[in-house]
């Protein structure tokens, strides 16, 4: 009788004879398909022991050759071990840990939270409704009725313009059906919804059907692909500083302290601090999200947008005291 112990000692000795990368892996195979010519050879007792487990004894053996990973932070660390062995990029690496990430969250964990979110009253002058979108930048707004947890409908920015040729036309008429979803929606079937109902906004309810935010399909992706760029982005500008329609400005969170130091005529400190945005983060004393407004040096900052843990763009104006003291309001 063929001992099986024999047969997985002799083929660990074939496979250190193997070298290592392609050929490495070719060894692994080959080292399986002789252990399991040696197990074919053995006689009926030890079929019937190796039989007991409904994998067979080849599956256990190269399952003990080449173990797959017992949990998540495992695999993270296969994947890391992956990418410094350069078998993948880091782009891919961050790809799928991102993917796996995404299937422990929720819609509640990355939603834009209800009092900061950027709505329309469906009740509005039309220069009001454009002045908002002009200002917020964004290319869709939750319309509500009376209250602004009556959400009624999303307006596409671009069908504004419609009212404008034809001021008889109803706000009303424009508006698309809202999607609502539960703050305990997983991201990954919130992605396939969004997939499959070629929508790019939902609206984010909580347990008790009240408003609790609103998500996007870029919110979505940009847990797995990282940060996307949008038509914000302007990589060919020489300033992070613009000048808007109404007087007041537009400020790049990652500009640089001495360009806004030169836009508004200030003496901001650039010792510590290299960008506008860590500035105002630590007057604050953590990262201000969107909608809330930082006060400093005479110049109010109102976040216009804030992605991965930063903010990306600032609305800013000056105040009536130059040189207040910095605050905070939400």
């Amino acid at each position: 009788m063929t001992n099986p112990y024999a047969a997985i000692v002799a083929a660990f000795k074939y496979r250190g004879t193997v070298t290592s990368g392609r050929q490495g892996g070719w060894g692994i195979l080959r080292t399986a398909l002789l252990t399991k010519r040696y197990i074919n050879l053995s006689d009926s007792p030890v079929r019937s022991r190796a039989t007991e487990d409904k994998r067979s004894l080849f599956d256990r053996l190269v399952e003990f050759l080449s173990p797959g990973p017992d949990s998540q932070a495992e695999l993270m660390s296969m994947l890391a071990d992956a990418e410094h062995r350069e078998l993948i990029e880091p782009e891919s690496r961050q790809m799928l840990e991102g993917v796996l990430r995404m299937a422990d969250q929720s819609a509640g964990d990355v939603m834009v939270a209800a009092p900061r979110m950027d709505l329309l009253d469906i009740d509005a002058p039309y220069d009001d409704l454009l002045a908002s979108v002009i200002v917020t930048g964004h290319s869709r707004f939750p319309v509500y009725e009376d209250r602004r947890d009556n959400i009624i409908g999303i307006l596409l920015a671009k069908d504004l313009l419609k009212l404008q040729r034809s001021p008889g036309l109803k706000l009303r008429t424009l508006l698309r059906p809202a999607v609502f979803v539960p703050e305990s929606k997983r991201l990954n079937e919130l992605l396939r919804d969004f997939r499959s109902n070629r929508n790019h906004l939902a609206i984010v309810i909580d347990e008790f059907g009240q408003t609790a935010g609103l998500i996007t399909i870029e919110d979505v992706l940009e847990e797995i692909v990282g940060e996307i760029e949008d038509e914000f982005d302007d990589h060919d500008a020489q300033s992070g500083v613009y000048t808007l329609a109404d007087g007041s400005y537009r400020v790049a969170g990652d500009c640089d302290i001495t360009a806004v130091n030169d836009a508004f005529g200030l003496h901001l400190p650039d010792d510590e601090f290299d960008t506008i945005g860590g500035l105002l983060a630590h007057e604050l004393g953590r990262v201000p999200r969107r909608g809330e407004t930082v006060e400093l040096a005479g110049l109010r900052f109102t976040v216009m947008l804030a992605r991965a843990g930063a903010v990306r763009w600032f609305r800013t104006s000056r105040v009536a005291q130059v040189g207040a003291q910095p605050s905070d309001s939400a």
